[in-house]
């Protein structure tokens, strides 16, 4: 019997696969296109990172010692011949125990088939001991100046967990599995995935960790009620409907850092640090500060000062009628937070009357790894590109906090996207993260030469702001510090070095985890657990040595201290009670403003 026609519109599954491939091959040239085009206007050096020269200097401190190198590579050989000997056993049937295996929140071999299945398990193995070999190498290279030897150790290990079998299609079982059963679809999906993720980033990849059309704000996200009573170029400032018929007299200031939107403390009802200070009774307000473009480049560290918690606490005073109020900054908001209460300290002004700081740095000392970017080399670079756009874009800045722990916001999405061909599951605080914000180079530039690569702030007189030199040790207000111990952005030792500036009472608190859940780790959740000592003696080893460990939140923690600065109790006042007129309703139109392709 003949073959019968195809009706009009049949398609197959080769159809399908036909027209998936002639679609991409289109977007790639279009992608090619435009990379071609731009090659001639890019900004900076061919190395901006300046990675050659710290290889190279480590090159010639490994050649002037061949013993040692010697050395490492029999140790090597050896840990190999152990492995191709327990590799063997294993093939025969005997029940042996691993050479090497993976640190206990390494989530990139629990699949099975990386212990069970004889082949994958000594892939693994032999990549972690190749890896650890490479780290340890490298790490052991004496002569290295103390810049280069972190440069160095960051950049190997980007390598290392580039190279990590489970980031390739045939040494990733499941990967190879999909690969099989969907017959290759998965690699079709995913590289129409890569495509996508090149044209949202302009040709720069921007990989989704999450799907970012799953929320809105205001409508499943950054959800308490409130209201924008006031703003100026640089911020809106909101204040919350309260939740109780009594509240403390004094009203709370929250500076979030502006290189992110300020609805990390208000993501879900459930996590919302803003909504359980507002159901604790409390008057809340928050600077959301403008996502800027090239008009306000020009806006300087003093101007944040300025135009943020200054003008916030004259807000304030007019909302509620209450000239003193207490305050909270977070990270960069919390740096910003030392600065100002310095400055208020010179001219006598006492409207903070408390002071709580989440992951601040102040004492630039070491800045963890985050230092590895800053260097003359780097800095020069980034204010070449800075004074031709007017700002530091926000997906720069997303870049190089996701290469801080880049097997978890790097490669698992690379694994996920591109070679399982999924989309990324909707996920609040991976949506926050996406939702990157610029830098106006004025400000920038003052930040990271001032403070990070000078370290300044910590030296009497070392900056001024609108004319005032600034002395960290001239703050008097009693002040609490919530730090967390696995913090990759603000280390907690680093930060713990602000217990011995301040003059005033100084509580410090260590929560577990790291620089976000660590803070947003709401009592219900009964996770992390916190430290506390009642001395702060000047080794942070010896404070947590003696630390009292308690389980669950620090939420409750802090409540108890902040109430001995409530000023009293009196009736709620909501949003416009005061002088102030309503301007728009939470989250207001500055949390809102997203650049997404221009990144």
């Amino acid at each position: 019997m003949p073959d019968q026609p195809a009706n009009e519109g049949d398609s197959t599954p080769g159809d399908a696969m036909s027209e998936s491939i002639a679609s991409i091959a289109e977007q790639s040239q279009r992608l090619i296109n435009n990379f071609v085009a731009q090659q001639g206007n890019q900004f900076g050096m061919a190395d901006p990172s300046n990675i050659g020269n710290a290889f190279l200097e480590l090159t010639t401190r490994m050649m002037a010692n061949p013993a040692q190198m010697m050395e490492a590579q029999i140790a090597l050989w050896q840990s190999y011949v152990e492995l191709w000997q327990s590799t063997t056993q294993k093939m025969m049937g005997q029940t042996v125990d691993p050479v090497v295996t993976p640190e206990g929140d390494d989530r990139r071999f629990r699949a099975d088939d990386w212990e069970e299945n004889v082949l994958f398990d000594y892939i693994k193995q032999s990549y972690l001991l190749s890896a650890r070999w490479l780290q340890n190498t490298v790490n052991e290279v004496e002569g290295l100046d103390d810049k280069t030897a972190k440069k160095v150790d960051f950049y190997t290990r980007q390598f290392v967990d580039a190279m990590a079998p489970s980031n390739f299609v045939m040494t990733n079982p499941r990967v190879l599995r999909e690969t099989i059963d969907s017959r290759g679809d998965n690699l079709v999906k995913g590289l129409k995935n890569l495509l996508d993720d090149l044209e949202r980033g302009g040709g720069q990849l921007r990989i989704r960790q999450t799907d970012e059309d799953a929320f809105e704000l205001g409508r499943n996200i950054a959800l308490t009620p409130g209201k924008v009573v006031f703003q100026t170029d640089l911020m809106q400032l909101i204040q919350y409907e309260p939740a109780t018929e009594k509240v403390d007299q004094r009203p709370l200031l929250i500076i979030p850092p502006w290189i992110n939107k300020y609805y990390i403390l208000d993501l879900q009802p459930e996590n919302s640090f803003i909504k359980w200070c507002v159901d604790q009774g409390l008057t809340v307000f928050i600077v959301s500060w403008v996502n800027p473009d090239e008009k306000l480049a020009q806006k300087s560290f003093e101007d944040y000062m300025i135009e943020g918690p200054l003008a916030a606490l004259d807000a304030i005073e007019q909302a509620t009628g209450a000239r003193d109020a207490n305050v909270i900054g977070y990270c960069l908001g919390g740096t910003l937070l030392a600065s100002t209460l310095a400055y208020m300290a010179a001219k006598g002004d006492k409207g903070f009357k408390s002071a709580t700081f989440f992951t601040a740095l102040t004492d630039f000392e070491d800045p963890g790894e985050l230092g590895v970017f800053i260097d003359e080399e780097q800095l020069a670079s980034l204010e070449e590109r800075m004074d031709a756009e007017g700002y530091l874009d926000g997906g720069a800045m997303a870049n190089t906090f996701n290469m801080l722990r880049a097997n978890d916001l790097i490669w698992s999405f690379v694994v996920n996207n591109y070679l399982m061909g999924r989309d990324p599951f909707p996920f609040d605080l991976l949506f926050w993260n996406a939702d990157s914000t610029r830098m106006p180079a004025a400000m920038h530039s003052f930040y990271l030469r001032k403070m990070y690569q000078e370290n300044k702030l910590v030296e009497p007189g070392g900056i001024e702001l609108d004319g005032v030199p600034i002395d960290l040790r001239k703050i008097k207000t009693p002040t609490m510090m919530v730090s967390t111990r696995e913090d990759h952005i603000a280390p907690w030792k680093s930060t713990y070095a602000a217990t011995q500036l301040y003059q005033g009472p100084v509580k410090f608190c260590l929560a577990g985890s790291g620089h976000i859940a660590g803070v947003v780790n709401p009592p219900a959740n009964e996770k992390y657990g916190y430290w506390t000592n009642k001395e702060n003696p000047a080794d942070p080893d010896e404070w947590l040595a003696n630390a009292d460990e308690k389980p669950g939140s620090w939420w409750p923690e802090w409540r108890k201290w902040i109430k001995k600065h409530a000023g009293g109790s009196i009736s709620a006042r909501a949003p416009g009670d005061g002088k102030l007129k309503i301007i728009e309703a939470a989250p207001g139109s500055y949390a809102a403003t997203r650049f997404g392709k221009e990144d």
